[in-house]
Parts: C-alpha cells; sequence; structure tokens
C-alpha cells in the first residue's frame, strides 16, 4: 500500500451532484459537534446533504465492540478524550457538558426522529442539544415531550408522535437504516460517505477537511500566529505509521522549539493495560479505515508510504541509536529521525538489522560503527527504559504525543491529526 500525492482510493471521479451522507446517533460527543458544523460545510463545499439516523448500539453489537467505550479506556487515555472532545466543540463554538449516566439510551430518540421524518436536522440539533447541554434525558417519555415541546409540537402532536414510535413499522425502519450503516462500512460516528463508495468512508469530525480537500475545495490555511510561548515535547516510536507521519508535520510547525523524546511504544502499553498491536485487535471496517486514513494523511503531508512487510517492528536498536545519536533538539539529529522512519514505512525495510542501520547512519553521514557500538552499552539501555518511564508519567498512551507544558499544567495532543491544535496551544 503506497501513497502518493493523492491515495489512490480517493481518485475515482465522483457523480455530479455529490451527496454526503452523514450518519449519527445522539450519544456520542462527536457527533453532536458534527451536527453544529456539517451544514455549513456542505453548502461550502458544494454538497447535498443527506443525514441519516442510526442507532450506534446496534452497529457495536453487531461488530461486537463495548457499548461503553469509555470503560475500556485507561485513565491517560480517557483523560486526553475528556479534553479531546472538549477542544472539539470549543473549536465548534458549541457547548458541551456531558450529562450524568452517559452513555443513555437514544433508541426512543432516533424512534421518534423517524416519525418526524426528513428533514432530520431541525429536530436532531433539539435532540442533541438536550443530550449534550441541558441535561435532558431523552431516554424517557417526559424528557423526549419536553424536547418535542420546546421544537414547537403541541402537547397533543407530540403525544401522537410518541405513540407512534412504539409501532412495528418504526422499529423495523430504525433496525434497517442500522443495518444499512453497517453494510456501508460505518463502525463508529459521526461517519460520512461521499455517495456510496466505502472506499469515500470517513469517519471523525476532523476529516471534515479532508472531504473537503477531497472535493477540490480545501479549507484556507490558518492565519500566521506567533512562535510558541510554552515547551513542547514530541514523544515518538518508529513502530507507528501514525508517528511518521506526525514527526514530519512536527518538524514542519514547531522546527527546533520541540523537544523530541524516543520511547519504547510497547512499554507504554504495556504499563497502561493497552495491547501490544491495537490495529490488530480493532473490527475489520475500522481496520480497513484506519488503513485507507493512513493512505489520506500521508498523501496530506507529502509522504510515500507502504505499509510494511513485517509488521510490528522491533524498534529498540533504532530507539537507542537514536539516544546514541543525540543532539535530537538540532536538525542534523533529526534528520536521523526522519531517515529511519522512511526506511521502514516507505522502503520496507528492516530497522531491527544492525547492518540496516549502520547503512542508514552512514548515509546520514554519522559515524555508524561508533553509535552500534554504544546503542549496545548498559547505559544507552538505561536511557531508553528511563525516556519511556517519562513518558508515561507525562499521561503518555500512544504515539506520537506532544506534551504542552502550560503555566497551568500540562496538556496532551495525541495523533498526528492533533498536532497542528498541539502548536496552536503552545502559542498560547
Amino acid at each position: 500500500m503506497t501513497a502518493r500525492a493523492t491515495p489512490e482510493a480517493d481518485v475515482r471521479e465522483l457523480p455530479k451532484p455529490v451527496k454526503l451522507r452523514f450518519y449519527f446517533d445522539f450519544s456520542c460527543p462527536y457527533a453532536y459537534v458534527a451536527s453544529a458544523r456539517v451544514e455549513a460545510f456542505a453548502r461550502r463545499v458544494g454538497v447535498e446533504l443527506d443525514p441519516r439516523p442510526m442507532l450506534l448500539g446496534g452497529v457495536f453489537r453487531e461488530l461486537d465492540t463495548p457499548q461503553n467505550l469509555s470503560d475500556t479506556l485507561s485513565p491517560s487515555k480517557a483523560h486526553h478524550n475528556f479534553a479531546d472532545m472538549h477542544r472539539q466543540a470549543a473549536a465548534a463554538g458549541v457547548p458541551l457538558n456531558i450529562p450524568a449516566g452517559h452513555p443513555i439510551r437514544t433508541v426512543q430518540a432516533l424512534r421518534v426522529l423517524l416519525v418526524v421524518g426528513p428533514p432530520f436536522l431541525p429536530l436532531a440539533h433539539h435532540l442533541f442539544r438536550a443530550y449534550w447541554v441541558e441535561g435532558i434525558d431523552i431516554s424517557t417519555h417526559a424528557g423526549l415531550a419536553q424536547v418535542l415541546r420546546e421544537a414547537g409540537f403541541g402537547p397533543g402532536r407530540a403525544e401522537a408522535v410518541l405513540a407512534q414510535a412504539q409501532s412495528p413499522e418504526v422499529k423495523a425502519e430504525l433496525r434497517s437504516r442500522t443495518d444499512e450503516a453497517i453494510a456501508a462500512g460505518v463502525f463508529g460516528i459521526p461517519s460520512f460517505v461521499l455517495d456510496s463508495d466505502l472506499s469515500n468512508l470517513y469517519w471523525g469530525v476532523d476529516r471534515l477537511p479532508m472531504i473537503a480537500a477531497r472535493l477540490g475545495t480545501p479549507e484556507p490555511p490558518p492565519a500566521p500566529l506567533p512562535l510558541p510561548a510554552h515547551p513542547i515535547d514530541l514523544y515518538f516510536d518508529y513502530s507507528s505509521p501514525f508517528a511518521y507521519i506526525g514527526c514530519v508535520i512536527a518538524e514542519r510547525l514547531f522546527g527546533d522549539a520541540a523537544r523530541w523524546r524516543p520511547m519504547l511504544l510497547g512499554a507504554v502499553f504495556k504499563s497502561v493495560g493497552t495491547v501490544d498491536v491495537p490495529l490488530f485487535t480493532q473490527s475489520e471496517p475500522k481496520r480497513r479505515h484506519t488503513r485507507l486514513d493512513l493512505e489520506r494523511q500521508a498523501a496530506d503531508a507529502g509522504l510515500e508510504f507502504r505499509f510494511p512487510s513485517r509488521f510490528p517492528m522491533t524498534t529498540v536498536l533504532a530507539l537507542r541509536v537514536t539516544l546514541a545519536a543525540g543532539g535530537l533538539e538540532g536538525a542534523a539529529g533529526r534528520r536521523l529521525v526522519h531517515a529511519i522512519f522512511r526506511a521502514y514505512w516507505a522502503d520496507d525495510r528492516n530497522i531491527a538489522d544492525p547492518e540496516v542501520m549502520r547503512a542508514i547512519c552512514a548515509a546520514e553521514g554519522l559515524d555508524a560503527e561508533a553509535l552500534l557500538a554504544a546503542a549496545g552499552s548498559p547505559g544507552l539501555k538505561s536511557s531508553l527504559r528511563t525516556a519511556t518511564s517519562e513518558a508515561v508519567d507525562a499521561g503518555v498512551f500512544g504515539a506520537p504525543t506532544v506534551v504542552v507544558h502550560r503555566p497551568e499544567g500540562r496538556e496532551l495532543f495525541w495523533g498526528a491529526d492533533r498536532i497542528p491544535l498541539a502548536l496552536a496551544a503552545a502559542r498560547g
């Protein structure tokens, strides 16, 4: 799988007019944020918006995904997700309050929405706000009646809608819509599909810019901002394809402003209770999307990307050599980092092989023999263990992770796609 200027999956000609399916349920904060943005987005990029309510719990059951994903997260990842959803809401300009008892059952609310019928978003906005702002329990008759009244339904009409929502026909329609979402490859929400092509599935409100670029209407670049005012740590391991992409983005955005911190990701996973290769535990639709998303992100960054024949890769030697080279705050030292990443994620080379590492170091004009000898020393082994422990202590749970040291405390940003947000936080 090789990414070029445009991912192969995204070069197919789209029919005109283009439709954008928006799959949603009320139980997801990111779907709430997406609902606040998607109409204006559709107008800007010139697509016909096709909102499609579905039952997320039904998707999870079909794919054997835990119903409450937050219960499966390590404390550090749960803390990051909480912060991230609030950052996304703030960026969209909408309030967000996590309701007591979240996640709340939304099956009745979705059936009510189907009874009222399209266009779905006018009433959906009321239901989203009830869940994520007002704390109204939309799993109850009383809560739904309150939402319908606030949406302009008289008492008689509201009760008629609630009664009709219990009909076999409406129940069957919700099941059918959920089955259709599963068939389209949906595994989480919000999900977007350009027309009906599975290769055009995008998961997450943060993928709207990718859709805009796919349609030839990219978002305008951000306005220039001042240089970072707060210290930045960038934690990475060569075993992560997202770290490969993220380190290139960080090089462009941070330059010398970041402190580059190699770590052993497998040891971090073990410390926080994460499986050693998360990709292997994903459902087939999510794993398929992850591979496609990697292609898209690499293409956006202008990188060649080929999923390696040896995966996962043992990166202990490469990390020790990196530490032995030192000077990661300088451009020369970071060139070695990028060279090792390219060797694995673009050229499919075995970076666990000393001969391969020797060749990479020599190509960068470094003393390969000295670096390989130092990498086997007790001091370097201890240094890698220390660096990994420092990552865990900082709250790191994956790669790449940027830690911004603000006066009020540390702020974590996980993922290559969150590095621009980290830069904004570092700039204050």
